[in-house]
């Protein structure tokens, strides 16, 4: 945990440190404003840690969890000022010569994973920073004379003289679509979250935020050679893994997808040395039909690498869920398999600190024909829609054609995949937040779309990230370990969007080219299996759910009487999961 506590009513900040047994503090400025707290450390990997206080020339101070990308590259530009010492510079240290050399623009010199908060005492001015994507939060809360901000929710919650009240709007959100559909909410009405790649910055002249990058694709990116395509991503790959590696061993959570089949590789080829390597392929054994054990094998054979397999029938859902002692920051389904996840998480943990992760291509390489298409017809461009149709086909294949034809025969109504307020949900918070009105909205590209990629880029902008970095990050606090996401680094997902969607997204046909001789053939031709059940039907057949607290805490959101009355079918068990979990989260919550 990192923090910075900023006086704005003139006076010194020491009096508002209290309670601060188990973390370092120190006082920064001329003024003595400035707090700036951290975590002792602990049994928690490098990795994962606070970078701690780290000051520049008696004029900058900074702190916070820093993982930055390109280090080669900023050191370049830093020479100058850095001098022979640049290859011993910290992440945090790199920010801190940035901002002296750029000023505000040394964000824009950044990449990685990251949040921090930054002293410029020469301007009694505090900057705080989230990454681009928002792997890492941060949070912040202005009082009658003082700010409060760092990434944890739980610190700010109990260290600020602020009202707890909560937020009626995130609360609604969370029991219809499991997160809040806005960046800047928490579940207390007075905490902000920064939304991803924003700046906040206060000084005497207030408080001000803005936004220092967007996810911006322009053309498509055209090669006369298409080799050149697999060649560019496995060496944009490259430089992300080696980037993310840590000194020691790293972990895979590896199924037998392509996508983290693809990373594996080139994370051995990265690190030079396959018995660094350890994936572990999670599968399910009764839940659900599941071949992931197998693909996965072969997949790690090939590559040479350690495998460990892990089947997690039995950790979806944890029957005593609700009487252990682990408590999330906010509300969060997750907390029916936390135990569970906090066992995997020490065992995997003991294996290796940092741990990578494949999210990303699902969503960078949307297939998205008909936009496209439709976008060069409209540039009169005939010769490129000739190339994408010609391609198309020839990549498709007879097979391919099948499957279509197949697809369409079996359709019989479209799929409705919209949101609905469920009726249990207490009227008045309907009306409150006008829920109706917000789901109508869920999943709708903020306007005007992107010409020929609309789908692909409006994932990147929704708030669904934000929930799926939280989640990430409750396994963190739950044992010492750290993830990473190499998909996610900005040179690669700029890289993936900016690739042709007709013929490179179908099927992910630029994953399928660039392992083609570096993956077994039968990982390569195997199609997407997504999940075929929810997880949690069947454990909850068998061991239903707790009874809810009947201590009058979920009045005002949940009309109890019309839950209980009604039998739920396998579609809502989220959303009911997402009841318990909020009445178990406000019963734990401390008065």
């Amino acid at each position: 945990m990192f923090a910075v506590i900023l006086t704005t009513d003139g006076g010194p900040v020491a009096h508002r440190l209290v309670g601060l047994a188990d973390h370092d503090a120190e006082v920064v400025g001329r003024a003595r404003r400035v707090a700036f707290i951290c975590s002792k450390p602990d049994s928690s990997p490098a990795e994962a840690a606070p970078s701690g206080i780290q000051s520049l020339g008696g004029r900058y101070w900074i702190a916070g969890r820093l993982r930055l990308d390109a280090r080669g590259a900023l050191r370049s530009l830093l020479a100058d000022r850095i001098g022979s010492r640049s290859a011993e510079a910290s992440d945090a240290q790199l920010c801190l010569h940035a901002y002296a050399a750029w000023g505000d623009a040394f964000v824009d010199r950044l990449a990685g994973d990251f949040c921090f908060a930054l002293w410029d005492d020469a301007r009694n001015r505090l900057i705080c920073v989230r990454d681009q994507l928002g792997v890492r939060a941060f949070f912040h809360a202005e009082t009658a004379g003082a700010w409060f901000a760092g990434d944890s929710l739980d610190w700010i919650a109990a260290q600020a003289p602020v009202g707890r009240d909560l937020d009626d709007t995130w609360i609604a959100d969370f029991l219809c679509v499991g997160h809040c559909l806005e960046f800047g909410r928490t579940v207390y009405r007075h905490i902000r979250r920064l939304a991803p790649a924003h700046v906040l910055a206060i000084s005497d002249a207030g408080a001000t935020v803005r936004r220092y990058w967007h996810l911006d694709v322009g053309e498509p990116l055209y090669y006369s050679d298409r080799r050149l395509y697999a060649e560019r991503l496995l060496d944009l790959l490259q430089q992300s893994t080696a980037d993310r590696l840590p000194a020691g061993r790293v972990g895979i959570s590896m199924s037998g997808g392509l996508d983290s089949t693809t990373l594996a590789a080139c994370v051995v080829q990265a690190a030079g040395d396959p018995s660094r390597i350890v994936a572990e392929c999670t599968y399910f054994e009764r839940l659900m039909p599941d071949d992931e054990q197998r693909y996965s094998a072969l997949a790690a054979r090939h590559l040479g690498i350690e495998l460990r397999l892990r089947a997690v029938d039995d950790l979806t859902y944890d029957p005593q869920w609700r009487s252990r002692s682990i408590r999330t920051a906010e509300p969060s389904a997750a907390v029916v398999s936390a135990h569970p996840d906090r066992l995997v998480g020490r065992e995997r943990a003991g294996v290796a600190a940092v741990w990578f992760e494949g999210e990303g291509p699902d969503n960078a390489l949307a297939f998205e024909r008909n936009a496209y298409l439709s976008w060069l017809v409209g540039r009169r461009d005939w010769q490129r829609l000739a190339e994408a149709v010609f391609f198309y086909f020839r990549a498709k294949g007879m097979r391919g054609w099948g499957a279509t034809l197949r697809r369409y025969a079996e359709r019989h109504a479209a799929i409705d995949d919209s949101f609905s307020v469920p009726p249990w949900v207490d009227r008045g918070l309907v009306e409150r937040v006008d829920l109706e009105h917000r789901l109508r909205g869920v999943g709708a590209a903020e306007p005007p779309p992107h010409p020929w990629h609309p789908r692909a880029i409006a994932s990147f902008n929704d708030p669904i990230w934000s929930a799926l970095f939280g989640d990430f990050d409750v396994e963190e606090t739950l044992a010492p370990l750290v993830w990473r996401h190499p998909f996610l680094d900005l040179r690669v997902l700029e890289f993936m969007l900016s690739v042709p969607p007709v013929p490179w997204a179908r099927e992910k046909l630029l994953l399928r080219q660039a392992m083609r001789g570096r993956l077994p053939d039968q990982v390569l031709e195997r199609r997407k299996s997504p999940l075929s059940a929810s997880t949690l039907a069947q454990p909850i057949r068998t061991h239903g759910l707790p009874a809810l607290s009947g201590s009058g805490r979920l009045d005002g959101y949940i009309d109890v009487g019309v839950l209980s009355a009604g039998l739920p079918v396998e579609g809502d068990l989220d959303r009911i999961v997402a009841v318990h979990a909020l009445d178990h989260w406000l019963a734990e919550r401390a008065p």
